[in-house]
């Protein structure tokens, strides 16, 4: 008899005692799982966003350059109220020498300026979506692992996804007007 009892708290290939704690109690070890799960996931996507792309030597040259201008620029016009406040007779002398500069001159240089960053802000914008698009793409994939863990994570709490098993969880939500 004692044979039988401890056969059907133990045997038969489930364990009806851990089964019933983990009603109470998730199971440690599954859960610890999940969270490193979780946590791989996360560091294979953020490794995926900071990859870096092997690129030649001329391309990082030029990828220098292309960083250059915005830093000269504000700079530069830093520099120029420096230079106003300590020799204002030697700045004087520029401004009025960039005061003889034709008007097709600077038309020139502000199609130039304006090209350079409408590109920049082009290529910015292009990759930008490419990275969007490719977030979206694992997007349903994401959507379904997270549904797997919950639904795992549910069952290791032993509440089931059907709300019309629990007699006294219903006259509960009927007495709640809910």
């Amino acid at each position: 008899m004692i044979g039988d009892f401890l056969n059907m708290v133990f045997g038969g290939g489930r364990n009806a005692l851990r089964e019933t704690i983990e009603v109470f109690r998730p199971n440690a070890e599954a859960a610890e799982m999940r969270e490193a799960a979780q946590k791989a996931a996360a560091l294979s996507q953020f490794a995926a966003e900071f990859r870096i792309e092997r690129r030649g030597w001329f391309d990082r040259f030029i990828d220098g350059l292309n960083r250059l201008p915005r830093p000269m620029l504000a700079l530069g016009t830093l520099g120029l109220f420096v230079t106003a406040m300590t020799d204002p007779v030697w700045f004087a002398q520029r401004m009025q020498g960039i005061a003889l500069v034709p008007e097709p001159l600077w038309w020139l240089m502000g199609a130039i300026v304006s090209f350079y960053f409408g590109a920049r802000h082009q290529v910015k914008t292009h990759d930008l979506q490419r990275a969007l698009a490719e977030s979206l793409a694992r997007a349903p994939g994401i959507a379904r692992s997270v549904a797997a863990l919950d639904t795992e994570e549910t069952e290791q709490a032993g509440v089931g996804g059907n709300q019309g098993d629990n007699a006294a969880l219903d006259d509960w939500r009927r007495s709640r007007g809910g």
